[in-house]
């Protein structure tokens, strides 16, 4: 899940002069507003494509003209060293409408041929129409693909008239390309003037009138990656005639290189046309040219047509045939004598996301990028602390165990809190968020249910009820699987049989009630229930065939008999019907209590049939017997004591009144305002009791001493976090506008504060003295870390803020905006005042995340449309247009979700919004990663090549949204978006080993990932 606020565009409809589709009348585009706009859409994509491989194609055709001034010269040296070249020569350069020197030049230097020492010459000579040979006449057959990474192919068509094929294997023993050199004699080298044309390649310096342009310039003679952008620009240079004048781009299009078949129509998609995907950049690779369907040229031609015809993507253009970048790479490498220009220098990744290419350069130090080897990180992660409790929607969630620890649940993971130790276990089985909870009689076994939730697929996964062992945390049965449908809604043991079977109440929409027996794990019966809500279901204590439910508008009565399940509906005669039944329990004298909506505590009751009225064989019925004013508003939870007397908890009124066993009043006390209502109450020894509210807080107390808070968290979904330079504190922001500094060691919360607006984002001033967090408006402020004053107030443009990032030394304050751009302040005074220092304007999105160089004066940053740009503050702000320059450049934190050292956290298919946040250790070791699946990843870093290995963490039920190391790298830090759950992962420690830099190995890997439980 990407950012929560991204823009949204209407599309309007436009005029049918301008453009009209003749199948969609102007009626039709108006009943059918949807398909006019999507298809409109589709046009102008197709449109911008066309244009994109127009300009490649003029692109190539200035490189053939300079390569026929190298061709005769290069036919001389052949001839000269080896007269049985010349023959071959002869034929492959045959009269067929084209100059010899033009069949030469596009088969080598526009198609990229290979030419591997192992294999021949004419095997790897291929034409610029997918045919081998001469004339392409024979039917063409299948060369296979390949499907490295790095060098994949789609099936290429062969002629099978192989002419080159019948060249003598001793004929090639010195002939390893078509490059200039290599066809030399040893000894004779080329001249410098010649030398000098495969050098002097026109038309790729950077155009000044391109401010948008964000990949780099060349540097020393490597030639760097060439983009619509640029190619628009190098087709306006190269358009020009000898005499100044323009060519168009038809007759550019129709250059005479013809001659050849046309193309093949149905090969098969590019493997690496997907959303994600990398292509080594800058070596000599085995490439196949790919002639792409003749583009219409006629202005008039039916928009129909144009949609229907499917025309190579942005992606595929650069994908399918080999890039423009390799194409001259390889041609200067191959002007130097064998291997001397080889090696990492120019070598660039390009990772695909949504069909965008991403460049990113592999920086000096990496010598061969195949033989990196990629190894999960030998640290490992256990989960140390859960931060929250889920009181705002779940009901009957907190219960004492007899081992004296509280139990509830958060996310996936059911928490036992000691409450005098302040020690956690937890439960971490489950596969989703766990919705309900109860305690066997014997308080010692435990059954949760959990909700279905859905796979990274989308495909849905079943819910289930784990009963487990407390004290052990091992599962002892599993129940259901296959049988509810969406999730489990309540959960109860039977108590008359100690606990020998369990009741469930599924989330369909019959709210199907099943008994299951316990042991065994089967279904005992099962019955529709209703198509209202069912809040809690219970066994009568006393009796294990008489079953309870209650919820809108209802409380239903069941008898279990011979398998079957037989209900009554109780019956509310006199008495207002309220809207909801919210809670039940049983008294000592049998008799069951309800508190509804209305704040009454209802009393209920059996009565004989009446004879009178229904006549013989009228059955009994369950009615009001009492009605009891407790509360203003709803009753939210009842809990029975020893000794029969009962605790009622408030919802509006926030009280918890204690009754007497005939349900007099005896003593009460309020909840404070910030904890919310009373959710639920437990009892610990008859004066003491923990109390969950609806702010998911539980608090611990009695009537004479007050209530403090045990367990707190947020509320609503939260994104910011950050952690303390030097102390074992974080911070953590949300849309509940709070926001909360927690100690790490104590596990506890240290202070919390509301703010105006909610918050998306923060980070600590190095000194540690203040921390500054951005809101959704555009606003962000400065508060003191002891005070919790606000010290400092501005505000940049009217979009949310989604970064903020100080400088390694505290003296520049980088704001990253939605409205694009980045806000540079100084700071001074430590921390407490700000001055506008510049602004970086050159994204074309979002700002998402953004990084320090470790000298200051870089900042790295990502956007929402995956660009990844450099930035000279110390310059005035400035876009460095060439990136080539920052491969080495070193960085304080490593935060940006794309860049090379973290390439290998994407998944194969993801589509750029799948991984919310990275963050690299402090001993640049290894990289913790926050996915939109609910996992939390740990990486070796650096991770630059695809499907890293790594170990998996679950535990949230949200999408991860963000995730920090502490200062000493002793713990992880993650949080969940609406589990409104943070988890503290204690880094466990596999061993010594160098830095994260030096832990690139020139071995192929062979390791795989373990996911950890």
């Amino acid at each position: 899940m990407a950012c929560p606020a991204q823009k949204h565009s209407n599309v309007n409809s436009k005029e049918d002069s301008d453009h009209k589709i003749d199948d969609v009348s102007a009626g039709s585009s108006a009943e059918y507003p949807d398909r006019v706009s999507m298809m409109e859409g589709r046009l102008q994509l197709q449109e911008n494509e066309i244009t994109l491989l127009k300009s490649s194609l003029a692109d190539a055709l200035r490189r053939l003209r300079l390569h026929d001034q190298l061709i005769p010269l290069l036919r001389q040296q052949l001839i000269a060293v080896n007269p049985a070249a010349a023959r071959v020569l002869n034929q492959v350069f045959c009269s067929d409408g084209f100059s010899s020197s033009r069949k030469l030049s596009s088969s080598s230097a526009l198609d990229g041929t290979r030419h591997p020492a192992t294999s021949q010459v004419g095997n790897n000579i291929e034409g610029e129409n997918g045919h081998y040979g001469d004339n392409g006449s024979l039917a063409p057959m299948c060369k296979p693909p390949t499907y490295d990474r790095a060098t994949q192919t789609e099936l290429t068509p062969l002629g099978q008239d192989q002419v080159l094929d019948r060249v003598p294997l001793a004929l090639t023993s010195d002939i390893q390309s078509l490059s200039l050199e290599d066809a030399l004699p040893k000894g004779i080298s080329l001249t410098e003037g010649s030398r000098a044309k495969l050098h002097r390649i026109q038309g790729l310096e950077e155009d000044e009138e391109v401010e948008k342009e964000k990949d780099l310039s060349r540097a020393s003679s490597v030639e760097e990656p060439i983009h619509p952008t640029t190619i628009r620009s190098l087709q306006r240079e190269d358009l020009q005639d000898p005499n100044g004048s323009t060519e168009s781009l038809s007759s550019a299009r129709q250059t005479p290189i013809s001659g050849s078949p046309a193309p093949p129509k149905d090969l098969p998609p590019s493997p690496r046309s997907g959303p994600l995907s990398t292509i080594l950049e800058g070596q000599n690779k085995p490439l196949v040219r790919r002639n792409s369907e003749k583009l219409a040229k006629d202005p008039q031609e039916k928009t129909k047509k144009r949609l229907d015809k499917k025309a190579a993507s942005s992606a595929n253009l650069l994908t399918r045939s080999p890039s423009l970048e390799s194409r001259t790479k390889d041609l200067i490498a191959s002007a130097g004598s064998p291997g001397s220009r080889r090696g990492t220098q120019g070598q660039s990744i390009k990772m695909f996301i949504r069909g965008r290419p991403i460049t990113m350069y592999v920086p000096s130090n990496i010598q061969n990028y195949d033989d990196l080897r990629m190894e999960p990180p030998v640290e490992k992660l256990e989960l140390d602390w859960v931060y929250g409790y889920r009181g705002r929607d779940c009901r009957a969630n907190l219960y004492l165990l007899a081992s004296g620890e509280a139990v509830y649940f958060i996310a996936c993971v059911v928490v036992l809190y000691h409450i005098n130790n302040r020690t956690q276990r937890h439960y971490s089985k489950h596969t989703d968020c766990v919705r309900c909870l109860t305690i066997h009689p014997d308080k010692v076994r435990v059954a949760s249910g959990q909700t279905a939730g859905v796979d990274k697929d989308g495909k849905p996964l079943q819910p289930y009820v784990h009963i487990w062992d407390s004290s052990t945390l091992i599962t002892l049965q599993q129940i259901g699987l296959g049988t509810f449908e969406r999730g489990v809604g309540s959960v109860a043991f039977s108590f008359a049989d100690s606990g020998a079977f369990l009741c469930v109440i599924d989330d369909s929409n019959e709210h199907m009630l099943s008994v299951w027996d316990c042991a065994k794990g089967t279904k005992h019966a099962e019955v529709k229930s209703t198509n209202e809500a069912v809040f809690t279901v219970e066994f009568n204590p006393n009796d294990s065939t008489n079953i309870i439910t209650c919820g809108k508008s209802h409380v239903y009565f069941w008898t279990l008999s011979a398998g079957s399940l037989t209900k009554k509906q109780g019956i509310f005669g006199k008495y207002k019907k309220p809207k909801f039944i919210q809670c039940f329990v049983f008294s000592l004298t049998g008799d069951v209590l309800t508190g509804d909506s209305e704040g009454n505590i209802l009393t209920w009751g059996k009565s004989p049939g009446d004879v009178k009225t229904l006549g013989k064989g009228a059955k009994e019925t369950f009615q009001i017997m009492r009605q009891t004013r407790a509360h203003d508003g709803s009753v939210f939870t009842l809990c029975m004591l020893q000794g029969g007397a009962l605790l009622s908890g408030g919802g509006k009124d926030r009280k918890i009144i204690r009754w007497s066993a005939d349900l007099a009043p005896e003593r009460e006390c309020e909840i404070p305002e910030m904890f919310g209502a009373v959710r639920c109450i437990a009892d610990v020894d008859g004066e003491e009791v923990l109390v969950g509210t609806t702010r998911n807080a539980i608090l611990r107390g009695t009537f004479s001493d007050g209530f403090v808070a045990i367990v707190q968290g947020h509320v609503d979904e939260m994104w910011g976090l950050a952690t303390h330079p030097s102390q074992d504190v974080f911070l953590t922001c949300g849309h509940d506008r709070q926001v909360c500094v927690w100690n790490t060691e104590e596990h506890k919360l240290d202070w919390c504060t509301t703010l105006e607006e909610y918050g998306l984002c923060a980070d600590f001033c190095p000194n540690g003295a203040v921390v500054s967090v951005g809101l959704s408006t555009g606003r962000w402020l400065v508060l003191d870390l002891q005070t919790k004053d606000v010290v400092s107030d501005y505000t940049d443009g009217n979009e949310q803020l989604s970064v903020m990032r100080y400088s390694p030394d505290g003296s520049f304050l980088a704001v990253g905006s939605h409205d694009n751009f980045i806000y540079i302040y100084n700071v001074t005074e430590s921390g407490r005042r700000y001055s506008r220092y510049g602004k970086c304007n050159g994204h074309s999105s979002f700002i998402t995340h953004l990084d320090w160089s470790k000298d200051g004066k870089y900042i790295m940053s990502n956007s929402g449309d995956y660009e990844i740009l450099y930035w000279d503050i110390a310059g005035g702000c400035k876009l460095l247009r060439n990136r080539y320059e920052s491969k080495d450049r070193e960085w304080a934190s490593y935060t940006c979700v794309l860049g090379f050292h973290v390439m290998g956290v994407w998944l194969e298919g993801s589509d750029g919004t799948d991984i919310n946040a990275l963050c690299r250790s402090h001993n640049e070791r290894m990289v913790a990663v926050a996915d939109d699946f609910c996992k939390v990843h740990l990486f070796q870093y650096p991770c630059p090549k695809p499907k890293a290995p790594n170990h998996i963490y679950e535990g949230h039920g949200s999408h991860v949204t963000n995730v920090r190391f502490t200062h000493c790298d002793s713990h992880v830090l993650s949080m969940g978006g609406k589990d409104t759950c943070i988890l503290q992962w204690r880094v466990k420690r596999g061993g010594t080993g160098d830095s994260g830099r030096d832990r690139l190995h020139s071995s192929s890997s062979t390791s795989t990932s373990s996911p950890e439980p």
